[in-house]
């Protein structure tokens, strides 16, 4: 269970720490995910989840220069324990023979939560830098969700096949 962000007090410099996790924990998650779908023999929804962790990767390093640049080595407040699922996607939603256009859905999710999460925090926050940087972030979710959208435009509908056909049953115990 995530300790609780107490938005009203965050400084800048943990509002940064904040985003670096949040970028991390989804890249580490869509990795996770591309390495699972090679498994499964699904290149395609693998290379996307593989994308997807490279753009928040690139996101993630941007926020390291930016808090470098503004604090130097100065420890974080903040940790990992803070948040869960910010913007990764949840382990739930891969699936075995999952098509390109079903990872696109659950990016376009992951993103929407992202945007949910900074614009959720917005009412709490009181310090103007903080205020800032969590609408540049909300702003910057509203643009990943069009890039997303933007390639389901291109996807072919799927083949009605349902991945849950696709799910092995629990062992016996």
């Amino acid at each position: 269970m995530p300790r609780e962000i107490e938005f009203s007090r965050l400084t800048l410099q943990d509002a940064l720490d904040l985003a670096i996790l949040i970028e991390d924990e989804a890249e580490e998650r869509y990795l996770e995910l591309a390495e699972q779908m090679e498994t499964y023999d699904t290149p395609n929804a693998g290379r996307f989840f593989r994308f997807m962790a490279d753009n928040e990767k690139k996101h993630g390093d941007s926020l390291r220069a930016r808090r470098q640049a503004l604090f130097g080595g100065r420890p974080a407040a903040v940790d990992r324990d803070m948040l869960f699922d910010v913007e990764a996607p949840g382990y739930d939603r891969a699936r075995a023979f999952m098509s390109a256009r079903q990872a696109l859905e659950v990016a376009l999710e992951s993103e929407i939560k992202a945007h949910d999460f900074f614009d959720g925090a917005l009412p709490y926050i009181q310090d103007p830098e903080v205020r800032s940087l969590f609408q540049e972030l909300r702003s910057e979710e509203i643009d990943h969700q069009e890039r997303v959208k933007r390639e389901l435009s291109k996807q072919p509908q799927d083949d009605g096949l349902d991945p849950e056909e696709f799910v092995d049953e629990p062992p016996s115990l």
